[in-house]
């Protein structure tokens, strides 16, 4: 028994942990918009996963909300992707569960980033352990080939490798063996030069504004060179956001500003300040325009977990039915 595999079939998650901010734009989301347009892509907001770190049910519903009105702000098509929340397909769960009875123990104690997860504080949960067999099931059950990530996340999608492979063989020949496309790297430091990151309070955010906004950028941390003299714009926090949003002429001009000295590091705050707001000034206008409206998005939503429903309904009858379960 085996299934049509797809010829290329994208998948990616985003947990609503919070505001997102440059750093979780310039290192995925960026890439995840760009994507949906060149393959077929399954986009998913992983509200099951984000259980293992919120249990405030108002913040649960707020931030997969802020996630969803984000990325229809910033470029994501309905028409072109299927969008939809995680918990909206339960049939996940089902899968994850009979993942488990195939998995070894030893297979989810090798798991890197639960260990760092627990050395920051994190409560060591049955679902935050079982965490990669859930991931396993989001990638497998809508037959993903290709799946974008960290380099954290190399680990998972390995295991998920792992599971799917172990399953074939125990049972029958279902699910293809998706491969992993890591993500670019770039390097997005937080107004205190650390890297940018909510456990750090070092983010802007990227719908900040106003004065919210240029406080941000005001505070980012810079050394005390006088203004009179050259400065080095390769070890400066400023200039390397600033790069982010650039051409290659304009970089190169703010540099030679910085080597020839007579520039504050105000000023170049100032600088970036005004590229961030031209460079989301549109989304911003589009994301006011969504939550304003906010049953569009969730029809937009529900859409999309129709259509991930039925590509998950096929994949688990023929999963019932390899393991000896009744279809309904």
């Amino acid at each position: 028994m085996s299934i049509n595999q797809p010829k290329k079939r994208i998948l990616s998650g985003v947990q609503p942990s919070g505001k997102l901010h440059l750093g979780n734009y310039f290192g995925a989301v960026r890439q995840h918009i760009e994507l949906h347009h060149s393959a077929e892509c399954f986009l998913f907001i992983a509200d099951y996963h984000s259980l293992t770190t919120i249990h405030d049910a108002k913040t649960l519903r707020e931030n997969t909300s802020d996630v969803a009105l984000d990325y229809l702000a910033l470029g994501l098509n309905p028409e072109k992707a299927i969008f939809f929340r995680q918990s909206d397909v339960p049939e996940v769960t089902e899968l994850a569960w009979i993942f488990s009875t195939v998995t070894n123990m030893g297979l989810l104690e090798r798991a890197v980033s639960f260990k760092e997860k627990i050395e920051k504080g994190i409560d060591a949960s049955v679902g935050l352990f079982y965490y990669p067999i859930l991931m396993a099931a989001d990638i497998l059950i809508y037959r993903s080939t290709l799946v974008p990530v960290g380099k954290d996340q190399i680990q998972h999608v390995e295991m998920t490798q792992d599971i799917a492979g172990k399953f074939n063989r125990t049972y029958a020949n279902i699910f293809p063996i998706p491969e992993y496309k890591l993500d670019k790297e770039s390097k997005v430091p937080g107004i205190d030069g650390q890297k940018m990151s909510k456990s750090y309070g070092n983010t802007i955010e990227i719908f900040a504004e106003g004065k919210a906004l240029e406080k941000k950028v005001m505070s980012i941390v810079t050394d005390s060179t006088p203004v009179a003299d050259p400065k080095d714009h390769q070890k400066c926090t400023v200039y390397t956001l600033y790069s982010l949003f650039a051409s290659e002429e304009e970089k190169k001009q703010l540099a030679e500003k910085y080597q020839a000295g007579g520039m504050g590091y105000g000023e170049a705050k100032k600088s970036l300040l005004a590229k961030i707001n031209t460079y989301f000034e549109t989304a911003r206008i589009k994301r006011k325009e969504l939550a304003a409206n906010p049953g569009v998005v969730e029809e937009i939503l529900r859409e999309g977990a129709r259509k991930a429903r039925a590509e998950a309904r096929a994949t688990i009858d023929l999963v019932r039915d390899a393991v000896g379960m009744k279809n309904y």
